[in-house]
């Protein structure tokens, strides 16, 4: 089998984007792994080979040769830019998480301490 020709931006998993940016992404199965949108192509290369890395995949489909520990592979990869959008939605979401351990607590602690309220509810929907 041939080896495969790679994309236009010249990495495995790599993909130029019409704003100049540079998409990254890497199959795993039939499923595909979004890694993110990168400024050069180079980054992008690099997080899809520390992905690549910790699938096991082979080296020769990584785009990188000089990369031999999981340290290293961690290092040269850039830290994701997290925007402020991203935080208040997951300061939101761990917010309503809080809220429903709290309700669910409650309910069992209401439960626990009224079990004729429990079971006249259950005949009631029965």
């Amino acid at each position: 089998m041939p080896p495969r020709s790679r994309p236009a931006s010249g990495y495995h998993g790599v993909r130029a984007r019409p704003s100049g940016r540079f998409d990254a992404e890497i199959r795993s199965g039939d499923e595909r792994i979004r890694l993110g949108t990168f400024d050069t192509a180079h980054e992008a290369a690099r997080a899809y080979d520390a992905v690549a890395w910790r699938l096991g995949r082979s080296r020769r489909a990584m785009n990188f040769h000089d990369v031999w520990t999981r340290e290293q592979v961690e290092q040269l990869v850039p830290p994701p830019v997290i925007t402020r959008k991203q935080q208040r939605r997951q300061r939101e979401l761990e917010q309503r998480l809080l809220i429903a351990e709290r309700d669910e607590a409650l309910r069992l602690e209401w439960a626990r301490q009224f079990p004729g309220d429990v079971a006249a509810t259950e005949a009631f929907y029965t």
